[in-house]
């Protein structure tokens, strides 16, 4: 394997990062996960806790990041309206879902007791 595929490997992950960067739901997990980090500067939370707390973030914008590259693969292979191609879509959409909901939780059981 020629030397150069490994640069070339970081420039297409690059690329696709900078497209998650135009989809609406990716920025606003950012913004969630913006949230996060300023509750989580504010409240001192301990490296145990940041550790958690950034997992989680990193866990729903891959998911979102997994969920939009899904969609649109499909949205390639099945252009018009197929019940089984809007199943793997609402699937897919359940996984950043389903995610979310766990670190919200997460991030509840992390915050509520320093605001208390």
């Amino acid at each position: 394997m020629p030397k150069h595929s490994l640069y070339l490997s970081f420039t297409y992950a690059f690329k696709g990062l900078r497209l998650a960067f135009r989809e609406r739901n990716f920025l606003l997990h950012c913004l969630s996960a913006s949230l996060v980090i300023f509750l989580g500067l504010w409240l001192q939370v301990t490296a145990t806790e940041w550790c958690i707390l950034l997992l989680c973030a990193g866990l729903v914008m891959t998911a979102e990041i997994m969920n939009t590259a899904i969609e649109k693969l499909v949205d390639l292979v099945s252009p018009g309206f197929n019940i089984d191609a809007g199943r793997i879509k609402d699937l897919s959409a359940a996984a950043v879902l389903w995610i979310s909901i766990v670190s919200a939780i997460i991030g509840l059981v992390i915050f509520i007791p320093y605001l208390l």
